[in-house]
């Protein structure tokens, strides 16, 4: 079980990363901005602590700007998600909690409807690809189709509380490091590299949240 003060020092350490690559490698403000919300953010929610809603709002608005510079207009759509998603995990986490505790207990999924559920998102993201190559002038469309369907199931995932949230986002936020090297956004490769991390991190710490 990890302790109380590995949890800070993993927090600080991410938020440090953050801050180191942007001095050594500048771009928009709202890089820096996110990635600080961003780290925060998910590293409360693999500690399964409900004030992990909050500063996912700030890392929406602030990334939706990134998106729209990049012209990545499915994550324009997948962050509009997100906003409404964070609405309902406020609410959905609430009731999972227990006595006065900020802390939630999560769940799993049988292995065949996950592996069922990864099926239909590969199918769903060639199709979203294949229409923002058609329709669009998305500078990455397969990639950005992929990131953003893989997300928003995960999503689902996360605000359900269900443990294997944390194998999609590991995947996707490999792909999210890709498409951000591609862009030339070293905060942001910064900010998908620390969360590629904090997966492993979530998956012990919701572990021990579901024994405990």
């Amino acid at each position: 079980m990890l302790s109380k003060r590995f949890d800070i020092g993993f927090l600080v350490s991410g938020l440090i990363v953050q801050v180191v690559v942007y001095w050594l490698a500048p771009t928009h403000w709202l890089s820096l901005v996110s990635g600080l919300l961003g780290i925060t953010s998910v590293i409360l929610c693999s500690q399964g602590n409900i004030w992990t809603f909050a500063f996912g709002f700030g890392q929406i608005l602030t990334y939706s700007g990134l998106c729209w510079m990049e012209r990545f207009y499915a994550g324009l759509l997948m962050n509009a998600f997100y906003f409404l998603s964070q609405i309902y995990g406020i609410y959905a986490w609430q009731r999972q909690r227990t006595g006065d505790s900020v802390v939630i207990v999560p769940r799993s999924l049988q292995l065949n409807r996950f592996v069922l559920l990864c099926t239909i998102v590969a199918v769903v993201s060639v199709g979203v690809g294949w229409l923002l190559s058609r329709y669009t002038d998305d500078s990455q469309p397969y990639l950005d189709a992929v990131t953003t369907v893989v997300s928003i199931v995960a999503q689902v995932m996360l605000v359900m509380a269900i443990r294997q949230q944390w194998w999609l986002w590991l995947f996707v936020d490999v792909l999210f490091v890709a498409m951000w090297i591609m862009a030339g956004n070293w905060s942001m490769v910064a900010q998908y590299g620390f969360w590629c991390i904090n997966c492993v991190y979530g998956m012990l710490r919701w572990k021990d949240l579901a024994t405990a």
